[in-house]
C-alpha cells in the first residue's frame, strides 16, 4: 500500500478522501440532520440522499481499488480529481450566488479544492514520471 515515499505522496489524497467520503455518505443518506442542517421531508428527498450515499461509495470503492492496486491508481487518481474539484468549485459558485455557508461547509469547499488540486499535481508527477506507470511487485 505504501511501501516507499512515493507511494504515500501518490495516495494520501486517495486516502484521506476515502476517510472522509465515506462517513458522509451514510450521514447524508441516513442523519442528514445531524451535521448539516439538511431536514427531507418527502420521500424523493430521502432517495436523493441515498443515491448521493450510492455515488459517494462508489467513487470510494474505486479510490480504495487504487490504494491497493496499481492497474486503477491513475483512474482512481482522475475520478478523485472530477469528485473533488467538481464538489469544491460547485460549493464556490454557491458562495457567489448564495452567500458564505456555515463554517462545516467552508471548511469542505477548501478541503475538496485542496484535495483536488493535490490530485492534479500528483496526476502531472504520474504522467511526466515513466517509472510511475510500472506495475509494483504486488
Amino acid at each position: 500500500m505504501l511501501k516507499t515515499r512515493s507511494d504515500f505522496i501518490n495516495k494520501v489524497h486517495l486516502i484521506i478522501s476515502v476517510i472522509i467520503v465515506v462517513p458522509v455518505a451514510f450521514l447524508y443518506a441516513f442523519f442528514p440532520d445531524a451535521q448539516f442542517e439538511l431536514f427531507p421531508k418527502t420521500i424523493d428527498e430521502h432517495n436523493f440522499y441515498k443515491a448521493v450515499m450510492g455515488l459517494y461509495l462508489g467513487f470510494s470503492v474505486l479510490w480504495i481499488l487504487g490504494i491497493f492496486k496499481p492497474n486503477y491508481l491513475k483512474t482512481a487518481i482522475i475520478t478523485n480529481i472530477i469528485f473533488m474539484l467538481g464538489l469544491g468549485l460547485g460549493r464556490v459558485l454557491s458562495v457567489f450566488i448564495d452567500g458564505i455557508p456555515g463554517f462545516g461547509y467552508l471548511f469542505g469547499t477548501v478541503a475538496e479544492l485542496f484535495l483536488g488540486v493535490y490530485g492534479l499535481w500528483v496526476l502531472n508527477r504520474f504522467n511526466n514520471q515513466p517509472s510511475m506507470h510500472r506495475k509494483s511487485p504486488n
